[in-house]
């Protein structure tokens, strides 16, 4: 616990002393240079929108793809009736039923990172919402995970797509875009990926800087301000 605390406070000097926001090369370097924990960190990406949660027509919530993975492995249940059963089995998900998958997740099983359900089994569902919802695993349309494409979605979670939203105080939207093992490279295509998809959600109806700032962050440390505008060859952003 002393070795995390004196590297917390060395980040927080370096950081503070951040004259300027950088390039997203430069605050990876810098991430992986002061890394010296015995495990391999997550890497986070934070924006802070100017959007407005609070009205319906500024709600950010969607999801990405993720071209090099998240570097978990992302544990995928799907409930679902007939042939859909099969074909989920055959994309890969661990956890695959229909009222006995239900049935279990009712009595707290929960062994599972993601839940894909098909339309038709969304009824059987719908009471577990206080079980369900706390964890974020409830199917939702807006995050493709209430589909009848259950085999292309199972594949999708695997390889790493993921959700998110902005939250509502505040606008700011945070996921996770791969270790700090990762090549440099690999991070760099998948905060591209975050960086477009954001842009793209950009709501009509917000006026001036829609992202104010982003910041590159490791577990155990500290956020890195970026330069908005040095992130324009990676997502195009026009902030």
């Amino acid at each position: 616990m002393a070795t995390l605390t004196k590297r917390r406070e060395k980040l927080d000097k370096i950081y503070a002393a951040q004259a300027a926001p950088v390039t997203a090369e430069e605050a990876l370097k810098l991430l992986k240079s002061e890394s010296s924990v015995k495990f391999d960190e997550t890497v986070e990406v934070a924006f802070r929108l100017g959007v407005n949660p609070k009205l319906n027509d500024q709600q950010i919530r969607s999801t990405v793809n993720l071209p090099g993975g998240t570097g978990k492995t992302v544990r995928v249940a799907v409930v679902a009736k007939g042939e859909k059963v099969a074909e989920a089995q055959e994309a890969g998900a661990d956890l695959v039923g229909s009222d006995e998958l239900v049935a279990k997740i009712s009595e707290g099983f929960l062994e599972f990172d993601k839940l894909v359900a098909t339309p038709d089994a969304m009824a059987m569902l719908s009471k577990l919402g206080k079980i369900l919802g706390p964890k974020g695993l409830m199917p939702n349309p807006k995050d493709g995970t209430v589909t009848f494409d259950v085999g292309k979605t199972v594949k999708e979670l695997k390889a790493g797509k993921v959700s998110f939203r902005a939250e509502k105080d505040g606008g700011v939207v945070q996921m996770a875009i791969g270790k700090l093992s990762f090549e440099e490279g690999k991070l760099l295509k998948n905060l591209a990926a975050v960086v477009d998809q954001i842009v793209k959600l950009k709501p009509p109806s917000v006026k001036g800087t829609y992202i104010k700032s982003v910041y590159l962050s490791t577990t155990m440390g500290p956020g890195v301000r970026l330069d908005v505008g040095s992130l324009q060859n990676l997502g195009k952003i026009t902030a």
